[in-house]
């Protein structure tokens, strides 16, 4: 726990902070103050103390224009495969205070260039390298309130990309990857993660750009965004959507019914382990995203947060049950964000550890899972929850 609290103190001191500015315009005003003393000068001032003095930012009709044409979007937000273009983008949207509803007129741009088209579509490789691009250009940003849910359901249609983690920047080899580049190979293994949809493309959010100053981090997006409640809503229903599908698809014995050639040569636990690692990170994001939500309500961001509460349950769409039997189809991300609701949500939402396991425990019983498989399973979905609360991942 001291790690988690020295890990927050260093990010807290490295990470443009809100009142950056306000420091820098300290400065600023003592100078000029000492200089207009020795002049014997008097010149009103006018001090900004906080971000929201800024300006704001006009957003252009014809970007606005873009969030109703999808295929133009995609163009604009494509940074292409060398990330020639991402300056670009950047410049297009990262805009600290628009003004009027010029935020979500950026939200829905945003989700336009990205998702995919309808229901049962896939995401394109331009559409997958565009999400890339957003997640960068907004890296370290304060990202404006009425951006925050366009940007949620950008995220929660990458669900499956976002839960999983190749390891090393050198496994990514650009910022998105055709279907084929993502299939699973002989041992039917994959690091973009299993049940992938055909022909789907993926963001590749661990790639590490040729381009300067990019960095791309979900996690800090998801954080930044989830101080607004629909935003919270949306992620958290995602991940809950993602978890009965993944669980779903699983054996009776809760392993991967795509492993090939007898024992599986990558974990060599018969199949557990590539479950495992999945339903762990899950787990985690949604331990995240209660970590996040402290946090906010600590530092202000969420500054009531029985109203914020509330207000998620009310955006929150229902729970999540996975069926009685094993499941075979593979639905693309945005499906499984998109996935029906179970019925309305019980319970404590924010008790993540409870939804979680009463999931759990409601397949295992209907797929007659061994009893000591379930708790080994409930384990590894608990200890990764806690993580995700405490470290992050």
């Amino acid at each position: 726990m001291s790690d988690g609290g020295a890990a927050e103190q260093a990010e807290a001191e490295t990470r443009p902070g809100r009142f950056a500015r306000l420091r820098r315009h300290w400065l600023l005003t003592s100078a000029v103050t000492l200089a207009l003393l020795a002049t014997a000068t008097t010149v009103p001032l006018v001090l900004e103390d906080s971000g929201d003095d800024v300006p704001c930012q006009d957003i252009p009709a014809s970007t606005r224009a873009l969030a109703k044409d999808p295929a133009a979007a995609t163009r604009a937000l494509d940074p292409g495969d060398d990330m020639a273009r991402y300056p670009a983008v950047r410049k297009l949207i990262r805009q600290e205070n628009p003004c009027g509803d010029g935020a979500r007129a950026l939200g829905a741009l945003i989700e336009a260039a990205t998702r995919a088209d309808r229901p049962g579509a896939v995401h394109t490789v331009a559409q997958a390298r565009a999400a890339y691009a957003v997640v960068a250009a907004l890296d370290w940003a304060e990202v404006p309130d009425g951006m925050a849910p366009g940007l949620a359901r950008m995220l929660a249609d990458y669900v499956v990309d976002e839960a999983r983690y190749l390891g090393s920047s050198d496994d990514a080899p650009g910022p998105a990857v055709t279907s084929e580049q993502a299939a699973p190979d002989d041992e039917g293994y994959t690091p973009y993660g299993r049940f992938l949809a055909p022909g789907e493309a993926h963001a590749n959010f661990e790639y590490t750009s040729p381009a300067p100053d990019v960095e791309t981090h979900p996690d800090r997006l998801i954080e930044e965004v989830v101080r607004t409640p629909e935003a919270f809503a949306i992620l958290y229903d995602a991940e809950r959507a993602y978890f009965a599908h993944y669980l779903e698809r699983l054996t009776s014995r809760g392993g991967n019914p795509d492993r090939r050639h007898g024992d599986d040569p990558h974990d060599g636990s018969a199949g557990t382990d590539w479950s495992d690692k999945d339903l762990e990170a899950i787990a985690a994001r949604i331990g995240a995203l209660m970590r996040h939500r402290a946090t906010h309500t600590r530092k202000g961001g969420i500054p009531d947060l029985a109203a914020f509460d509330r207000a998620v349950r009310q955006h929150t769409r229902g729970s999540y049950r996975p069926a009685a039997r094993q499941v075979t189809s593979r639905p693309p991300m945005g499906d499984i964000a998109d996935r029906p609701v179970s019925g309305p949500l019980r319970g404590d939402p924010t008790d993540g550890r409870h939804q979680l396991l009463t999931v759990l425990d409601a397949w295992a019983e209907a797929r007659n899972v061994p009893a000591e498989r379930t708790a080994a399973m409930g384990q590894v979905i608990d200890n990764a929850y806690v993580r995700g609360i405490w470290l992050g991942f």
